[in-house]
Formats: structure tokens, sequence, C-alpha cells
């Protein structure tokens, strides 16, 4: 047993759901229960229950489930005279360090701390003492101690209902403290306190444990930093380890997304975030976890929370993660090798920044900051014919130095002001072998699935005067009909894409329909500054209406105010195919677009599906839980 003196019995009670779904609800604990046990005399000598009031209980006070409130017989008085989470660890921590020798934590299965205790400390900012951070599982420790199979097959006839399943990995599932203290033969405890009673009968099964001679194994151990790796694209991977996770803030970082996963182990490098076509995080990421376990647990955090946001997680496939996390440059395999613990990407460079400028830019100021390895920690991102995009990645050695180094964010160099993000191995090898690709070379596929093909310059008028009507209007893409289920966005800085429109959105975005997005463009292909959205309902439209028009979107320095404006299906088809209705549709007047000009009934929209040429090129944007497609209008 080694040094230690003590385990203690630790359990959580949340007050929505428990059992095999503990912490999948995002619920707060609402009762701490544990049993401290003295190894060395193998004895029990306490054990203490402890109410806690869950923060959720300020706006709602009918906040207990139905199984909370039968099973352990918790009532609304009592939660609401309880201190809060902060309070009841302080004491915790208080009476456990008054133990004479050291001691580790035991509970019943993972997610008593990895989905309960762990995310809930990390949603209210709480610290928490490293000894939360290392327990024995129970579960574990008997599925190790007896043959798992023999155990499954007691376990369906023992436990009337329980279903039989001789899957090792989901044994844990199916073992119970109520079944191991049946398996071994052993008295239950008549403690009346359900909580209490738990924590009795795993320290009855521990004692059996240590009587019969068998020793624990080296205790579990939740990784709180998030260690850097590099993955080459000749990796194999599980794919039973890995998930997306979609709907992610836009300046989401790796250690945000780690956060969010807090109480699981991510594999190092493990954080791989998606990048749209213009090499912009698109608000997805993909994470690969130690194990199964960890990954199944990660799944049960679909629709938690990044603040506001509600975030998307979903199976996905070791390929889909070395598509975005793996990489064969050799210049970017040789920079990040050097061992840096953060990477700082760096956007706005002038075209002529050197490295020394660079160095020069951290090491000066408040909070002056170290490159690691000089010029050498610093790599430049070149298009394929040399030249500079203004974009380069920094390595520093530390932590705190990384913490440094982005509070430069938008300081700089020269006239130019820099952006500052943190940044991943996976962004760095993306980047990378993005940028030695010819523009004409087929997009990386995870960012183009399903993708059409899309006419990127636009075919000269007479060109398109041969084309078929049939083959060149799109009708089935855009909406039709009077109900005012879109809103038309007017003014739009020329530099504008389909991800600014849904930032600008905000959480209206949430509300577009499958390819509703629809940017328009003039005869020469360059943005025309309007754009037309499909939402799914007329309450979506007037409210998106409502809330975003005349509001600023801001891309860079430049700041443009946008109306957005409430229309019809049939407002947009008007304008979007150039006035040109179906026969079968009345006719109606013409909607002028921005300068007082009418839409010519002469304008094409290309379609996506039947037309195509040698040249054309592929466009597809991926973002959280919506598909988008731009729509090219093109007028004469």
């Amino acid at each position: 047993m080694g040094p230690r003196k003590h385990l203690i019995i630790f359990h959580t009670v949340s007050c929505g759901l428990n059992g095999s779904n503990l912490g999948s609800d995002e619920q707060d604990i609402i009762i701490i229960s544990y049993l401290v046990l003295d190894i060395i005399n193998k004895k029990i000598i306490s054990a203490k229950k402890h109410s806690v009031r869950p923060s959720a209980l300020d706006v709602n006070e009918n906040i207990l489930s139905d199984e909370v409130r039968n099973e352990y017989n918790v009532n609304d008085p009592e939660i609401k005279r309880a201190p809060n989470l902060r309070i009841v660890l302080n004491e915790l921590d208080k009476v456990w360090k008054e133990l004479s020798g050291k001691f580790t934590l035991v509970t019943d299965g993972p997610l008593p701390l990895r989905q309960c205790l762990l995310p809930e400390t990390n949603r209210k900012n709480l610290a928490i003492p490293g000894y939360f951070k290392v327990y024995h599982d129970i579960r574990k420790e008997f599925q190790s101690a007896f043959n798992p199979v023999v155990a499954q097959e007691e376990v369906t006839s023992i436990i009337p209902g329980r279903k039989k399943n001789t899957d090792k990995s989901n044994l844990q599932e199916n073992l119970t403290v109520e079944y191991m203290i049946r398996f071994l033969g052993i008295s239950a405890s008549c403690v009346i306190d359900p909580a209490l009673r738990h924590v009795n009968n795993m320290a009855a099964i521990m004692l059996k444990f240590f009587t019969d001679g068998y020793e624990t194994h080296e205790p579990e151990v939740i990784h709180t930093s998030l260690l850097q790796g590099i993955r080459t694209s000749t990796d194999q991977v599980d794919t039973n380890c890995v998930v997306r996770a979609r709907g992610l803030p836009w300046q989401a970082s790796d250690i945000d997304i780690a956060r969010f996963f807090t109480g699981l182990n991510v594999s190092p490098g493990g954080v791989a975030l998606c990048l749209s076509a213009q090499g912009r995080r698109n608000g997805e990421a993909v994470v690969l976890f130690e194990s199964v376990s960890h990954r199944d647990m990660a799944l049960k955090r679909h629709k938690h929370h990044i603040g506001n946001r509600y975030i998307e997680v979903y199976k996905a496939t070791g390929e889909e993660f070395i598509e975005v996390a793996g990489g064969n440059n050799s210049e970017a395999q040789e920079f990040l090798s050097r061992g840096g613990q953060v990477i700082i990407r760096m956007r706005g460079l002038p075209y002529d920044c050197s490295s020394k400028q660079v160095i020069e830019f951290f090491d000066r100021g408040e909070n002056p900051c170290k490159v690691l390895d000089d010029e050498h920690g610093v790599l430049f991102v070149k298009k394929p014919d040399g030249r500079a995009t203004g974009d380069a990645f920094v390595l520093f050695s530390k932590e705190v130095d990384g913490d440094k180094a982005l509070t430069k964010h938008k300081d700089l160099i020269g006239s130019r002001y820099i952006e500052l993000f943190r940044s991943t191995t996976a962004e760095v090898q993306q980047v990378l072998n993005r940028s030695l690709e010819p523009a004409s070379n087929k997009a990386n596929p995870l960012f183009m699935q399903n993708a059409t093909s899309l006419q990127q310059t636009p075919p000269s008028l007479n060109r398109m005067s041969s084309i078929s009507p049939l083959t060149v209007f799109p009708q089935q893409m855009i909406t039709a009909g009077i109900k005012k289920d879109c809103i038309r966005l007017r003014g739009l800085p020329y530099e504008a894409q389909v991800e600014h429109i849904l930032e600008f959105l905000g959480d209206n975005a949430r509300n577009i329909v499958v390819q509703g997005v629809h940017m328009v463009f003039n005869a020469q292909g360059q943005p025309s500054g309007e754009a037309f959205i499909q939402m799914d309902s007329e309450s979506s439209a007037n409210l998106a209406s409502i809330n975003r028009h005349n509001r600023y979107m801001v891309i860079g320095k430049k700041q443009r105010y946008i109306e957005v404006l409430q229309c019809s299906g049939e407002d947009m088809s008007l304008v979007l195919t150039g006035g040109l209705v179906s026969t079968s549709s009345p006719t109606k007047s013409q909607i002028v677009s921005p300068g007082n000009r009418a839409v010519s009934t002469l304008s094409y929209l290309l379609n996506p599906v039947h037309f195509s040429s040698a040249n054309s090129g592929h466009y597809f944007y991926l973002r959280p839980s919506y598909t988008r497609r731009q729509s090219q209008y093109l007028s004469s």
C-alpha cells in the first residue's frame, strides 16, 4: 500500500441525473458523502454527509429531480439552508488535512470526479486541491480481481432486470456496489441515509479486499494540463477514441476546449482546431482521448456549455483526426520539435517583417517575454510562390510567457496592429500544408464534404447565353412564396465571408435553414455587399431583423453598419434570379438593389449542380450545426 495510511471513500449526488448518467445534464452537486478508512488497522474512522446548495437554486426553486427526492430523501428546506460548494470543499480540505499520513480517494466509478466535481468546479472557477485528481476506481479494482466474464454472468442472475452484456468494455456500467456486496458475500450496511449507506458499503468492499490480501493498483490520474504533441499524416490513432465538437466560439483555443472536457484525459496534441477554406477557425474541433471510456464520457457532454453557447459532441474517426492534426511538412515538424509549451499565431504582419522584428515585438513593453530559440522559434507562413501571407507562428517555452505574449494583442509593428491567438501543433501543420498547395488544387476534403462545383471566375455573358435556363436556375435551392421567413443584409463589407455573417447574426444564426445563406456577386464575380438568408420561420426572421438591424459588423479595422430587412422567399427569389420567375407564379414588382439600380432580367445564377468547367473550383462552408452554400449571382 506504500506510505498511504488512509483511503477516503468519496461519493457525490447531483440535483438532476445520477447513476450511470451522473454529470451528463450539467446539474450541480447537492450531496457529498465521505468515509475515512484506516488501511493500516483496517477500520472505519469516520463518515459524514454534507448537503450543498446548488447555484441554480437562486433562479429556480424547483430544481430537484424526482429521482433525488425519492432515492436520497432530499427536501427543499435542507438544500436551501446548505452552504455552497466552495464552502463545503474548504471544510473538507480542513478536516482531511488533519489526518496523519497520506490518503487517496476511492470512488464508485469515474463519474463522481471526472464528470461531476471537476466540470462543476471548472464552471464556477473554483480551485481544488490535487488529491481530487488522483483516485482509485472501486469498479476497476473489482474487475481486475475477479474473472470479468464470470462476474458478468453473476450480474444478470443476482440483480433482477440487469441486462446481460459480455462486452468487457461495458462491464463497469453493469457493476454496482450492490452487486459487489452480494458477490463477495458480505453484509450490506444498515445505515438509513442512502448517501452514507453507499460509502459504508464501499468501505466494506475495500476491507474485504485487504482482508483477503488483495492490493490496489496504482491510482487513476486526472490530467489537468494539455500536452503538445506532433502528429504525422501516416500516424494511426484509435478511431474509437475521437470526437468532433461543434458550435465552439470562434476565438476558442485548444486550452478552452480542453477545459470544456476537464476531467477527461486528452492525448498529447489531441485537440485539433478545424479551419475554414480561408484558413480561419470554423468553430469545430476534433479531439483525441486516451481511451474509449474517456471518449464515451465526452459524448455525454453533448450540448454542455462554454459560456452561453452549447457545444455539440459527436463521434468521429481516427482518419478525421489525422486529416486535421497530421502533417507532412518538414519545416513545420522541425519547428514544432523544438518543444515549446505554447504556440502563438500572429496575423496582420507587414509582408517584409523579419524574425528579429517579431522577437523585439514580444521583448518590449510592460510584459516582455522571450521567444524560444530566438529566430528558430519564429515560423513565417508563405504562399506557394514564396510570398509572405502576413501570418507567423511563434514558440514560447513556458505557459507564463505565452500569457504575457497574448497581452500584446493588437500592439503595433510599424503602423500595423498585430492580432495574436493561441494556436496548436495541428493548426501549424494545417496552415503550412495548405500554404504549399497551389490554389487550383483540390481543397482539404474535411472542409469540402459533399461539395459541388461552383464557378470561381464568372464566365462572360456571351458564354452564358448559350446555357439553357433550365440548367442555370437552381430553383430548388431558392425558397418561394410570400411567407416572410427570410432576411436581406445590405451594406456588407466586400471582404465579408459567410463566417462573418454568422458571427454578426450571433444566436440568430442557429435559426438559419440548411443551405440558407446566399451571397450576392456582380458580373465580375465581386461581392455586391448584399446577402439573403432563409430562416426557419417568420418569427425567427422578424427577431433577427429587430435584433441586428443597423448593428455594426467589424472586420479588421473596418466597421460597417448593416441593414437587416425581413422579406419573403419570393422577394429573395426575384433578386437572386434577376426577376425571372416561374410561369406558374404571378409576376411581382422587382426589388431594387443597392444604388437604386433595378436588377436586370438578363442576370444568371450558376447552377452548382449542372454547370461545370475545367477551371471550376469547389467551395463549401461547414459551420457548427449547419451547412451553408454560397450562391453566386451574376448581373449584367
